[in-house]
């Protein structure tokens, strides 16, 4: 099903929505990224603006030694009593199958939690676990006043289905305690992998939502429905409600994942993950999104898309491109940013030690699963210029700082002032991908004068380049090379490993001779761009 409606541009993926009033929510995974989940607000489904990153503390949240793209997946985000309640699952290990194949063992580590607030820009309450069974969980509150806690279940035996199925167990709103057995309220389709559930109620069905196939290419929303909460469960006549499955000629790829909300006049909307690939590949660098689209309740009580199935679409072409400047004037990080993991940022970057910079602090590799200095925003077009401003004095080759296109610790290009073994200043790039398995490959270093030097990359779909100038001067020095920006995605990856989070672009600083060396960062541009670069 071809999407006419625009993606939500800059949205993460595994949406949650919900309408408070005239107020629309959307809750979106963060996964690695600091502070936890993005909140989302509109009062037309259309224009939306961030209100919230609810799990800021670490009371509420520590990923510190999370591997990549795990952390906080699939948040759920329902109101009831006169307060917000998110759930949401803390990926602590993936773990790769020991043994090939479906017989081998798979152990994972998932962490369900809850927290709440009277306001969705309020302050959340500390978190409450729930349970580890399994991922995607979600707060169902039925209309007897009962609330219950869905989620899939996770099953790391050898010789048994990883996804086995959605299990519900009802939940205390007040306290958090689950009460009751867990019970197995459906297996899934012959798609497989079942997982993402939400639940609604409707002339009195229970109407089961999710996601199956997978999430990449062969991703699907299934629907099922039962007059018992607990089943059985059959399955919608159709299919699949809404999948790109089968259809790579559709600007969005791994239609899945998705929930419900219904506007004051009755109109039904599904909000959903997606992917939309560079042209003529099937990488997505901008990792999994947002959609959105209008569904109808046929005669028979199924939902089905209320859109026709159509060639082409808009695919978002019709957002302007974004521009941000931001000069670092305040005391707070500009909404844009996140950093990786930690729960204490003041251990990796300052807005007040120098007026108008950004100072992070050297810590651990640019590889690190703890504790590293990068603080970044998310890449939302497949052309854009970013451009930042960095003081610093390296003393040795350990030290180093600059600008970067991250995806994760085994994806990034990463340009830094460096020094040799001389303790000479110097200017490198450092690129790792997949098919590196982590070794990387170093740029010729090109000698640069003391004093602040501007960093700049150009990215033009798979193409990228880096340029830099020294303060005050007017032309940029271009580096030879031409980087390959298409690693940065989902798609380019060793088998077996998790990717989810889309590319981000920063600043960041690593010293691991383990002296803190602080670089200074004056601002940073973001500009995106619909046409090529001459």
């Amino acid at each position: 099903m071809t999407i006419r409606n625009p993606i939500l541009r800059g949205f993460n993926p595994d949406p949650s929505i919900v309408r408070v009033g005239e107020d629309y929510y959307i809750a979106t995974s963060t996964f690695e990224w600091f502070p936890g989940v993005q909140i989302h607000h509109s009062r037309d489904l259309a224009t939306w603006r961030l209100v919230a990153r609810p799990l800021s503390r670490a009371d509420q949240l520590d990923m510190r030694g999370n591997p990549d793209s795990c952390g906080v997946w699939a948040p759920d985000l329902s109101y009831a009593n006169g307060r917000f309640h998110l759930i949401y699952t803390d990926v602590k290990r993936y773990g790769r199958t020991t043994v090939t194949g479906a017989t081998g063992v798979s152990l994972r580590d998932f962490h369900n939690y809850w927290v709440s607030s009277e306001r969705i820009d309020g302050d959340w309450s500390p978190r409450v676990h729930l349970n580890s069974s399994g991922f995607d969980p979600a707060l169902f509150h039925d209309d007897d006043g009962r609330s219950w806690l869905l989620n899939m279940l996770w099953d790391h035996r050898p010789g048994h289905k990883r996804f086995a199925g959605i299990v519900a167990q009802e939940m205390d709103l007040t306290t958090g305690a689950l009460l009751g057995e867990r019970r197995v309220i459906f297996d899934g389709t012959p798609l497989g992998f079942t997982e993402g559930p939400h639940l609604y109620k409707r002339d009195g069905w229970y109407h089961l939502l999710v996601a199956e196939g997978g999430t990449e290419r062969n991703h699907a929303v299934v629907m099922a429905r039962s007059r018992n909460l607990f089943g059985p469960y059959e399955v919608h006549p159709d299919g699949p409600v809404l999948t790109a499955r089968g259809r790579p000629d559709l600007p969005l790829q791994r239609a899945g994942h998705g929930d419900l909300v219904d506007t004051p006049a009755g109109e039904t909307w599904l909000a959903y993950l997606c992917g939309r690939p560079l042209p003529g590949s099937d990488r997505c660098v901008l990792g999994r999104e947002t959609a959105i689209q209008p569904m109808t309740w046929g005669d028979d009580g199924w939902l089905r898309p209320a859109l026709p199935q159509a060639e082409g679409g808009d695919a978002g072409a019709d957002v302007s491109p974004e521009v941000g400047h931001d000069d670092f004037a305040g005391a707070a990080l500009p909404a844009a940013f996140q950093w990786l993991r930690t729960p204490c940022p003041e251990r990796l970057f300052s807005l007040t030690a120098r007026a108008g910079h950004l100072r992070l602090y050297g810590r651990e590799t640019i590889g690190s699963h703890f504790e590293q200095a990068l603080v970044a925003r998310r890449q939302q077009a497949f052309r854009y210029t970013a451009e930042t401003l960095v003081d610093v004095a390296p003393a040795n080759f350990q030290q180093a700082a600059g600008l970067v296109c991250y995806y994760n610790s085994s994806k990034f290009h990463f340009l830094h002032l460096t020094a040799d073994d001389a303790g000479r200043r110097q200017l490198q790039v450092l690129s790792v991908a997949p098919v590196d398995e982590g070794h990387g490959t170093l740029s010729a270093a090109v000698a640069v004068q003391d004093g602040p030097i501007a960093l700049r990359v150009d990215v033009d779909e798979e193409e990228l380049r880096f340029a830099f100038r020294a303060e005050g001067d007017e032309e940029w020095r271009w580096l030879p090379e031409t980087f390959d920006a298409s690693i940065l995605s989902d798609e380019a990856t060793l088998p077996g490993l998790p990717n989810f989070t889309g590319t981000f672009v920063g600043m960041a600083c690593q010293d691991m001779s383990g002296s803190g060396m602080p670089a200074d960062f004056r601002h940073f541009r973001y500009t995106e761009r619909t046409a090529r670069q001459p």
